[in-house]
C-alpha cells in the first residue's frame, strides 16, 4: 500500500551548496532556540502567576499542551508544508464545520462561543476551533494565491479573487460567528497580507475595507460591552472600580515593577487583584515581577521570532513557502503585539493570548504547529523533498506493519 503521505521518489542529499541554504539552515537553528526560549520563559511564569491561587493545575496542564504541540510541530514537519498545502481545502471545510458547532453546540463562555470541550484521560480538553483556522485559512490562500498568480487578480472565474474570498470568508465568518472578533480581524489581516503580498491589486482592497468599517463601527456601537471596552481603556482611573477594574490593576502591576520588578514569584497583584493573570494578562506579572527588562526580554524574543521567520520565507524556494512563512510569521507577531498593546492600554480589552506563553491548550498547539511548518520551509531550502527521506527512514524501521509490504518484502530479501 502506497503511503498516504509520500511517494518513494529518493530524497536529494542535504547539501548547503548556495547562500540561501546556509541562510535558512542559521535562520531555523536560531528560530527554533528563541521559539524554545519563548516557551521556556512562558512556563515559568505561568508556574509563578497561578502557583498562590490554583497551585500547579495550569502549569501541568501546558507542560502537556506543550508537548502535544510539539509532536504537532513534529508531524507538520515530516509530513511538509507543500503536502499541507495540498490538503488546504479539506482543512478549511474541517476548520468551519468545527466553528460551527462551537458556536451552536455548546454553551458561551464569557460571552463568546469559541470553545469544544472533551475529555482526555487525566486531562480536561477545551479546543479553541479559530486557533487551528488561522493555520488552514494561511495554507489555503498562499497556496492559492502561488498556484494562480497570473488570474486571480481577475474579478471573476473559477481561479479568480471571487473563490479565494469565498472560500476564505466563509471561516473568517465562521469565526465571527463565534463573536470572536480580535480572531477574526486578525485572520483577515493576515489573508489580505498573503494576498497582498502574491500581487493583489489594492483596489480590490477599497470595498471590503469599507464594510469591514462599517462592521466594527456596527459591532462597537451597538453592542455595550465591546463599546465599554472602547471608553474604559481611554480613561482606565476613572472607570477602575468598573469596566476598568483589569486594565488598572495591569497598569498597577507594571507601575510596581519598575526597572527590575518585585521578585520571581512576589506579584501581589496577582492575588486575586487581576483577573486572568494566567491567560491573557500574564504579561502584566512579567513586568510586576520582573519588571521592564524582563518586558524588554519578551519583546526581543518576539522580534527574533519575526526576524528569523521572515528569513526563512523570504530565502523559500517556492512562491507558497513564502507566502505562507510570511503570513504564519505575520499572525504570531500580530498576536503578540495586540496582547502587549492590550496589557499595557494601548488597546481596547481584548482576549488575545500572548503567542506561545499565556496559558491555553489551543494557542501553544497551534503556535507550535506553525512553528513547525516554518522548520519544514527552511528544510525545503536546504534539502527539497527532504521528508520523503525522512518518512522513508521512519517506514524502513516500521517495517513489521502490515502496510509497509515493500519494506517487510525488502528485509526478507536481505
Amino acid at each position: 500500500m502506497k503511503s498516504f503521505f509520500l511517494n518513494d521518489e529518493p530524497a536529494a542529499p542535504v547539501e548547503l551548496d548556495t547562500y540561501e541554504s546556509a541562510v535558512s539552515l542559521n535562520a531555523m537553528r536560531l528560530l527554533l532556540l528563541v521559539v524554545t526560549l519563548i516557551v521556556v520563559f512562558g512556563l515559568t511564569m505561568l508556574y509563578s502567576a497561578s502557583y498562590n491561587t490554583d497551585g500547579l493545575k495550569y502549569f501541568r496542564n501546558q507542560i502537556i499542551w506543550a508537548a502535544m504541540g510539539f509532536a504537532g510541530g513534529t508531524a507538520a514537519f515530516l509530513i511538509g508544508y507543500r503536502k499541507l498545502a495540498s490538503w488546504s481545502g479539506v482543512l478549511m471545510g474541517l476548520s468551519f464545520v468545527l466553528l460551527l458547532v462551537a458556536a451552536f453546540c455548546f454553551p458561551a463562555i464569557n460571552g463568546a462561543n469559541r470553545w469544544i470541550k472533551f475529555r482526555l484521560p487525566g486531562l480536561e480538553m477545551t479546543l479553541q476551533p479559530s486557533e487551528f483556522a488561522k493555520i488552514a485559512v494561511a495554507l489555503f490562500v498562499a497556496k492559492y494565491c502561488s498556484e494562480n498568480i497570473r488570474t486571480f487578480n481577475q474579478l471573476r472565474g473559477w481561479r479568480g479573487i471571487l473563490p479565494l474570498i469565498g472560500i476564505s470568508g466563509a471561516v473568517i465568518c465562521g469565526i465571527l460567528i463565534g463573536r470572536d472578533f480580535g480572531t477574526t480581524a486578525l485572520v483577515m489581516t493576515m489573508a489580505v497580507a498573503i494576498a497582498v503580498m502574491a500581487g493583489l491589486r489594492w483596489y480590490y482592497l477599497a470595498v471590503p475595507a469599507v464594510f469591514a468599517g462599517l462592521a466594527a463601527l456596527y459591532v462597537v456601537l451597538f453592542d455595550p460591552n465591546r463599546l465599554g471596552r472602547v471608553t474604559t481603556f481611554l480613561r482606565p482611573e476613572e472607570t477602575r472600580s468598573g469596566g476598568g477594574y483589569q486594565l488598572w490593576n495591569s497598569l498597577l502591576a507594571f507601575g510596581s515593577g519598575g526597572w527590575t520588578g518585585v521578585g520571581f514569584m512576589e506579584s501581589r497583584l496577582k492575588q486575586k487583584y487581576l483577573p486572568e493573570q494566567h491567560t491573557d494578562f500574564i504579561l502584566s506579572i512579567v513586568g510586576e515581577e520582573l519588571g521592564l527588562l524582563g518586558m524588554l526580554f519578551v519583546l526581543g524574543l518576539y522580534v527574533c521570532f519575526t526576524w528569523f521567520g521572515l528569513r526563512i520565507s523570504m530565502n523559500s524556494r517556492s512562491r507558497l513557502g513564502m507566502l505562507l512563512g510570511c503570513g504564519l510569521t505575520l499572525g504570531i507577531t500580530l498576536q503578540a503585539a495586540i496582547n502587549i498593546a492590550v496589557v499595557t492600554g494601548a488597546a481596547p480589552t481584548k482576549g488575545m493570548p500572548a503567542a506561545f506563553i499565556s496559558y491555553g491548550g489551543s494557542n501553544i498547539m497551534a503556535s507550535l504547529i506553525a512553528v513547525g511548518i516554518l522548520v519544514s520551509i527552511a528544510f525545503d531550502n536546504i534539502c527539497p523533498n527532504y521528508n520523503v527521506q525522512y518518512m522513508n527512514a521512519i517506514r524502513s524501521k516500521l517495517w513489521f506493519l502490515p502496510w509497509n509490504r515493500q519494506f517487510r518484502k525488502n528485509r526478507e530479501e536481505s
